[in-house]
């Protein structure tokens, strides 16, 4: 656990986060302007393309639940965002000024790739929802609390189909090729290892680990769920994301 950085504010409404320091409030809109992107993001790129992808109509329907769930959280992100007066542009990728995670540049093209997609990807992302528990801006806080059952959904999701590809060997093949491809990319979710806006979020409380801690845990997390599935993760060169 990295260095108690926090001032022990506590901020239980937006009328009351308008009162904040500028530094604070910053911060704030820093973290929800991300995670309201990213889930728009993601929900456009990856999981309603995935439906035409997905093989049955089991695996149409609960990935229809994940696309709901998704455009879901960009919602109640968006919705936050609003309340805090950040523009409504400003959340939506077409015109974000704040560019999304590298993963979702990524081209999907098959409905293995989409659950590696969700069962590491989804991972990070529970990771991070993880982290705002016991924000100090309780209304993200309480976001965090709301999406966590449903981002622990989607990563199970990602590892149940993934596992019953891997029951041959060319399936476990096929998944451990889209783990190739796509867990590099995870990492960079979490930020760099030495970064000012994680020092000013553990400072006012609104994260408690530093980047390099969280991604650690990511790393460990996702090692142990392919291994369950006797494949591995490809190696990594952690100074990458310095």
């Amino acid at each position: 656990m990295g260095l108690n950085m926090s001032t022990n504010v506590q901020v239980e409404t937006v009328a009351k986060w308008e009162k904040q320091p500028e530094e604070y409030k910053q911060a704030c809109r820093k973290l929800v302007i991300s995670h309201a992107i990213n889930e728009l993001y993601g929900s456009q790129v990856y999981d309603e393309p995935a439906i035409a992808l997905a093989p049955n109509p089991y695996a149409k329907w609960l990935t229809c639940r994940v696309v709901m769930e998704e455009y879901g959280h960009h919602y109640k992100f968006f919705e936050l965002g609003k309340k805090m007066g950040i523009d409504d542009h400003i959340m939506v990728p077409q015109s974000a000024e704040k560019s999304p995670l590298s993963i979702m540049l990524l081209e999907l093209t098959t409905w293995e790739e989409f659950c590696v997609i969700k069962m590491l990807g989804d991972l990070g992302e529970l990771v991070l929802v993880e982290d705002l528990l016991k924000c100090s801006f309780h209304p993200l806080r309480s976001l965090a609390k709301k999406t966590m059952p449903e981002e622990k959904f989607h990563s199970e999701f990602g590892t149940k189909f993934c596992t019953e590809i891997s029951a041959n060997k060319e399936g476990r093949k096929t998944i451990q090729d889209a783990i190739n491809f796509i867990y590099p990319h995870v990492p960079y979710f979490f930020g760099r290892t030495k970064s000012k806006n994680n020092e000013i979020y553990r400072k006012w409380g609104l994260k408690e680990r530093t980047n390099q801690e969280i991604r650690e845990d990511y790393i460990k997390r996702a090692a142990g769920v392919v291994s369950k599935l006797g494949l591995t993760l490809p190696e990594i060169n952690l100074k990458d994301y310095d």
